[in-house]
């Protein structure tokens, strides 16, 4: 039987979602946990592949097992063997093939700004200049949505096939005194698209490019072109849709 785990967890320790050899990922300690309940090899697939250092207040992740699994108990028992780093919150019945990654309708990350030094936020946030001009940065964001090539902020040499996303939503929102979060959403995202989204629309921010260089940038089709990527730490996955689970809520984030 098909069931999808919901999780969240914390990048810094890992070297991403995907396993590989001679490195710790997050798939392969929820593997290893699960085939440890479950008495034999459970192999995973997961709605996406967070590089190394990137958050998920939301993951899912498919595996099949026997159809009188005792769901409560197999998060209990995942939760006590994978560490602090993972929580898995829930086990979801879905239906048979639903594929975690294919069928998801949506995904949305959040990248957290703060424009003051703060203890207790660090490290999952970016401290951001104090002069950076948001309200510029997202009449650029506004561009996203406009265009669908997205190769300008596609990581060079991946087995991608298209770099083709519709972006539904992208902005910049204040989340309290000093503190924004960019929210951007899309049927599907590009290795290392957000980060460097962001770091590109922080060169707007900081009145480095203007809104039209912004759009050239787009245009252009060329990474070479756009900005940085900013660091891992302050990227979350924050949500993933799906039509046959639509009440899912994300773990909080810091």
């Amino acid at each position: 039987m098909r069931y999808f785990m919901q999780l969240s967890y914390r990048g810094a320790p890992y070297h991403g979602w995907q396993s590989q050899p001679n490195a710790v990922s997050v798939q392969s300690v929820l593997e290893d946990a699960l085939g440890k309940v479950l008495r034999h090899p459970t192999p995973i697939v997961g709605a996406g592949r967070t590089d190394a250092g990137v958050n998920a207040s939301m993951m899912l992740a498919h595996f099949d097992a026997a159809p009188d699994v005792d769901k409560q108990a197999l998060v209990r028992g995942v939760n006590s063997i994978v560490g602090k780093d993972i929580a898995v919150s829930a086990i979801h019945d879905v239906p048979e093939g639903a594929h975690a990654r294919f069928d998801a309708t949506s995904r949305t990350y959040h990248y957290h700004a703060v424009t003051e030094k703060n203890p207790f936020l660090y490290p999952t946030v970016w401290k951001a200049p104090a002069t950076l001009d948001f309200d510029l940065m997202n009449r650029a964001a506004e561009l996203l949505m406009q265009v669908d090539d997205f190769t300008s902020f596609a990581k060079l040499h991946t087995d991608a096939k298209t770099n083709i996303c519709r972006v539904t939503d992208a902005r910049w929102e204040p989340w309290g005194p000093g503190r924004y979060c960019f929210v951007i959403t899309a049927d599907r995202f590009l290795r290392n698209m957000v980060r460097a989204v962001v770091g590109t629309l922080v060169d707007v921010g900081r009145h480095k490019i203007d809104v039209e260089g912004f759009e050239r940038i787009i245009a252009c089709k060329d990474r070479c072109a756009a900005g940085t990527s900013m660091p891992a730490e302050a990227l979350f996955l924050h949500r993933v849709t799906y039509d046959f689970l639509p009440d899912l809520e994300p773990a909080p984030e810091p």
